[in-house]
């Protein structure tokens, strides 16, 4: 297996059998030889596991980092955002099924090398690198790495748009990396992960989120609210009081639902209402979260930023666009001083 995009993976155990177990996300598939692992892009051979998608890059494109989404991190940058094929959770209503529901084909791939992956950001005036689309947390692990390692050296942010549904131990080798952020989507309770994300464990996600938290990352959660599935007030209540324990101003998104892939098999044929999403936000404020957003709604209140301290409107907002920005240049409210948590510097 010598083709560019095929690399022997990291963090695997061989056992006696030629059979693999894969460390990287949390289902710890066990793979026997020819076969692949959930996520459609590791397969064993000859009692090693590779990655099939090493550089087999899909919808490269530079993206306002806005549509991660992630507020409070470089405002107004943009990001050079890529993704794979395959994902390790298969979610029955992802947006993104052309991408998350296709396992990887060498015979079609096309590779990208991190160096050239780099230079392009560089040359496109890019502030740093989102890795997204799919979950590239697991199909695209080995690559994250060496291109964090590059960017780093070049002083761009490294960023991840994640289900989190990785190992500790794949964790610690995207920080050591250079990992500075990720933008978690919390998807519902433990009976939705179970339900929708194909037996999935909602508690390895907090697990990381707090983890993170723990290591310094920057982080912001996001919800899709999907009316009767995760809509209902426990559901949204727990998502706030877990995230309430990473810190009251670890930014919350609640982002409007359209149907998509196979949600209209599950009964999930509902566009999210308006007034769920403000409601979710009304009790995450309530509850003591300082910043909370509505998504998916391009000019609504519940897009901008706002100080918790006065309730001065700090950055307007408009879909992914910043319209104003008003925090000073030492990061505070200019009407009353209150220190806003941004990281980086705003591109505007």
């Amino acid at each position: 297996m010598t083709q560019k995009t095929i690399r022997e993976a990291l963090l695997y155990e061989t056992h006696p059998d030629g059979s693999v177990t894969c460390g990287v996300c949390e289902r710890r598939c066990h793979v026997a030889e020819g076969r692949r692992g959930f996520c459609g892009s590791k397969m064993n051979r000859g009692g090693k596991l590779y990655t099939l998608t090493y550089g087999d890059l899909t919808s490269v494109v530079v993206n306002p980092i806005e549509k991660k989404p992630l507020f409070h991190y470089w405002p107004g940058s943009g990001a050079l955002s890529a993704g794979s094929w395959g994902c390790n959770l298969r979610c029955i209503y992802c947006q993104n099924y052309t991408l998350s529901m296709v396992d990887a084909d060498p015979r079609r791939a096309s590779y990208t090398s991190p160096e050239t992956f780099i230079r392009l950001a560089l040359s496109s005036g890019a502030r740093g690198l989102s890795f997204t689309f799919n979950e590239a947390s697991c199909t695209l692990f080995e690559y994250i790495l060496d291109c964090f390692r590059l960017a780093a050296e070049h002083g761009l942010y490294r960023n991840l748009n994640t289900n989190a549904y990785f190992t500790l131990e794949a964790l610690e080798l995207l920080i050591e990396a250079g990992l500075d952020s990720l933008c978690i989507d919390i998807k519902g309770d433990e009976a939705f992960y179970r339900r929708y994300c194909n037996g999935a464990d909602v508690e390895v996600v907090w697990r990381n989120a707090m983890e993170a938290r723990r290591r310094g990352l920057h982080i912001e959660m996001v919800n899709l609210l999907i009316p009767g599935a995760n809509d209902d007030e426990e559901c949204i209540m727990e998502i706030i009081e877990r995230t309430l324990k990473l810190g009251r101003d670890t930014p919350l998104h609640f982002t409007r639902f359209y149907p998509a892939y196979r949600a209209w098999e599950y009964g999930l044929t509902k566009t999210t209402p308006v007034k769920t999403l403000e409601k979710a936000r009304e009790m995450a404020l309530d509850a003591g979260l300082r910043y909370v957003y509505i998504g998916n709604i391009p000019g609504h209140p519940g897009e901008n930023t706002y100080c918790p301290e006065c309730g001065a409107l700090l950055i307007e907002r408009y879909g992914f666009s910043i319209l104003d920005y008003c925090i000073t240049e030492e990061g505070r409210c200019p009407e009353c001083g209150h220190p806003i948590p941004i990281v980086g510097k705003a591109i505007l």
